[in-house]
């Protein structure tokens, strides 16, 4: 178009919220992953636990049920603390594994192709940029872990009645403290990770790495050094330590409560660090 003809017209129409900008990107990201056949498949497959919980659930409170089978009540396990404790520790390893499949694929591409200066160009600072990005793994992790926890308590408490809904009201509120931190745990790993490694299969198998080599060294060093202190780089021991007094469970962990929630604040911390280093508008080339 000339410029001479002045016929240009900037934009007039509404604008997106400046808070709710970031997620586009989340927006965007939904569109390309849920193209994977094997990403839904899998996303499907991790409902399959919380679906056979609530069926659990369901008969232990149906009497027809149990009489029709001549099971008695106490044969079956109650919904108290350790239910849910073993519900957040087989969801949480699905979501470490589904956090390994998507996680590399956020950050990385974008390293890889030089993007980041067209993101970080337009009204987008750096701390959007990993919210959107991290909101994409955060919304996933979200739909297989405590809001189904939640549905989970929300179907006990109308079998069960009114007063055990009262009596065991911190549950409520364990079961989103421990699968959130948990959640927020796995989506900056991924992201720090997937911002330091451009290659995605790499970077899907040293999130595996953070999973089974941690627990591998926190053994090895137990044993040789006759210690307990070990565990303190074994992720899943030190979430599962905090798991076990948030649900008022003894799991047989050695760590205390204020020593786990201290390392997982650590690995976030120093994930953020991580990812304040990579994303930068600019890369220096040696």
């Amino acid at each position: 178009m000339a410029v001479y003809k002045r016929t240009y017209k900037p934009y007039a129409g509404p604008l997106t919220p400046a808070w709710s900008r970031f997620l586009i990107l989340t927006r965007f990201s939904y569109s390309r992953l849920f193209q994977s056949r094997f990403l839904l498949m899998s996303f499907a497959s991790a409902l399959f636990y919380p679906m056979g919980c609530a069926a659990f659930i369901y008969v232990a409170h149906n009497l027809t049920f149990l009489t029709a089978f001549n099971i008695s009540a106490g044969d079956f396990m109650e919904i108290n603390g350790r239910f849910f404790y073993f519900f957040c520790t087989v969801q949480g390893a699905i979501a470490y594994l589904l956090t390994a499949f998507v996680g590399p694929s956020l950050i990385a591409p974008d390293l890889a192709n030089g993007a980041l200066p067209l993101y970080l160009c337009r009204p987008f600072s750096r701390f959007e940029y990993a919210a959107g990005k991290m909101a994409v793994l955060f919304g996933l992790l979200s739909a297989i872990t405590w809001i189904p926890g939640l549905f989970l308590f929300a179907i006990q408490s109308s079998l069960a009645g009114r007063k055990w809904a009262v009596d065991n009201l911190w549950m409520a509120a364990a079961i989103p403290v421990a699968l959130v931190s948990w959640c927020i745990v796995l989506s900056l790993i991924a992201l720090a990770l997937s911002a330091w490694v451009k290659w995605r299969v790499a970077a899907g198998a040293l999130v595996l790495g953070v999973y089974f080599a941690g627990a591998g060294l926190g053994s090895a060093i137990n044993s040789v050094m006759r210690t307990s202190n070990g565990t303190l780089i074994d992720i899943v021991q030190v979430a599962h330590a905090a798991w076990s007094n948030l649900f008022r469970y003894d799991s047989g962990s050695d760590l205390s409560p204020a020593a786990a929630w201290t390392v997982l604040g650590i690995v976030c911390a120093l994930c953020i660090w991580l990812l304040a280093r990579r994303i930068r508008a600019f890369e220096v080339v040696k």
